[in-house]
């Protein structure tokens, strides 16, 4: 579905992300980790055509990104940014409602197709309750899940999400990629997904991209990657991994640097 060829991505003169490669297949639940500052975020915005690669390419679905019309690239492809504001106090719904624009002609109302599409999407993420509520009434996570919604409802084959856990308590951090996890799962949405969290890309992804200084420095399956030695090269702390007691994922135990120098004097 997706191809990334020897990419390059710099601001101003600096390179951010170098000569990274890799390709995603249809239906994948990918995870892409690294420290801050290491070119997630920018890689993600490349993907979603936000960034214009200095050089190499990235193809969707068999055609060079540049060449999709925007219309019909977003009828394909949604992305959920880190953070998003709106100007105007809009309620839920109609902010929510938004997402489905590419489908309807210019000056064209919504359909009742459209506005079903909406009300499955806030049931599904818990905004049912609150969808005549205003943006700037809500709290940072449920602004979260409102942005989520809006991208779920382009019905999207390619779904980019960068950070979506910010700002939410581990219970709606757990409803959040359940959700994206059952889509992926029952639906064959492709999920791209940008986390910090390396026991939660750990517990839903099946593919791990770990960045470091803009590099790609590890591809593989949570047991692959997930390893102590890359771990600790590439975050630069001492961690121990131990497999999660139900599902046997890898899951990463940070030690602190007192412990650390205990076990070492000992």
């Amino acid at each position: 579905m997706l191809v990334v060829d020897n990419l390059t991505l710099v601001y101003g003169k600096n390179p951010v992300v170098e000569e990274v490669s890799f390709a995603v297949k249809e239906g994948q639940f990918v995870a892409v980790l690294g420290p801050n500052g290491s070119g997630k975020s920018t890689l993600l915005r490349a993907l979603c055509r936000l960034h214009k690669p200095q050089t190499g390419s990235i193809s969707f679905a068999g055609l060079d990104l540049q060449d999709w019309r925007q219309q019909e690239l977003a009828q394909q492809m949604a992305f959920v940014q880190q953070s998003s504001s709106v100007a105007f106090d809009s309620t839920v719904e109609e902010l929510v409602m938004f997402g489905r624009m590419p489908y309807l002609r210019r000056f064209q109302a919504e359909t009742e197709h459209d506005h079903a599409v909406v009300e499955r999407y806030l049931r599904l993420t818990g905004l049912w309750e609150m969808r005549n509520r205003g943006l700037h009434s809500l709290s940072g996570g449920e602004r979260q899940r409102v942005f989520v919604s809006q991208a779920l409802v382009q019905e999207p084959r390619l779904l980019l999400l960068d950070e979506p856990t910010n700002h939410l308590d581990i219970n709606h951090q757990l409803e959040l990629l359940d959700l994206v996890a059952t889509l992926n799962r029952e639906q064959g949405i492709t999920v791209i997904i940008v986390l910090h969290d390396l026991n939660l890309a750990a517990l839903y992804a099946e593919r791990l991209l770990v960045l470091k200084a803009g590099r790609l420095v590890a591809d593989g399956s949570p047991n692959e990657v997930l390893q102590a030695g890359l771990v600790q090269q590439t975050y630069g702390c001492t961690v121990s991994v131990l497999p999660h007691p139900v599902t046997e994922r890898p899951q990463v135990l940070l030690l602190p640097q007192t412990a650390t120098e205990k076990a070492t004097l000992s």
